[in-house]
This record gives C-alpha cells, structure tokens and sequence, in this order.
C-alpha cells in the first residue's frame, strides 16, 4: 500500500532514537514495507564520541528497498564534536520501504541520535 495523504492524515507521533554507527553500515532508520505510514525526519545529530580522532559519516537512502544512494559521502566529524546532518530545513521522507543507513570510519566513534515523525 502506498504512503498515507499527508492532507489526510489520522496520526502523528513524535519518535527518537540513538543508534552507534560501524563500519560495516547501521540501519539507523527504517520504514518497513505495507507500514501505510510516512516518516518524516526532523533532525539526525552525528556525535563523535571519540576524544582524539576525528571519524568519517557516510549516510545512505534505500528507497523501495532498491539500491542504496549516498546523501553524505565521507563527511568529516571532527573528533569531540557534533554534526547536525538534518534538520527542519533538510527535512527528509521515508516512504514504505526505504532505509536510512548510517555508517562510521571507525567503530564506536560516531552516534547518531534521529528524531522524526511517524505519519498515518
């Protein structure tokens, strides 16, 4: 089923969520298929928890459970320091079946805190 009208929505509700970022690629969000939902993203906050170093970000978008596409690519975060990749200017949206996947230059350096709005 395709993603609900936003014009005639019944629900919205607020969700967050803090995911560690690897090397090998986090789902850091998820639309599952026939959800009958949109998501819409308001913010994605990167943290590089790592004292020293700075870490790469590379974020990437499965629409329809198709190839994943980069949105940033290798985006420096300077080591104890906060990227604010998304907000309500950059606001995305995840229809049925799309993933957000985050993934690090170096295991256990960067956290990804999402907030967004599940629509319905």
């Amino acid at each position: 089923m395709a993603a609900p009208n936003l014009t005639s929505i019944s629900t919205i509700t607020a969700k967050s969520s803090v995911v560690a970022l690897t090397t090998g690629g986090v789902t850091v969000l998820q639309n599952a298929a026939s959800s009958n939902k949109v998501f819409k993203v308001s913010s994605l906050i990167v943290s590089n928890i790592d004292g020293s170093s700075a870490a790469d970000l590379t974020l990437q978008i499965s629409k329809a459970g198709g190839s994943a596409t980069s949105i940033f690519s290798t985006v420096s975060v300077p080591a104890d320091s906060v990227l604010v990749a998304l907000d309500k200017n950059t606001t995305i949206y995840l229809e049925e079946n799309d993933t957000l996947t985050g993934t690090a230059s170096a295991n256990g350096d960067l956290v990804a805190f999402i907030s967004y709005e599940e629509i319905s």
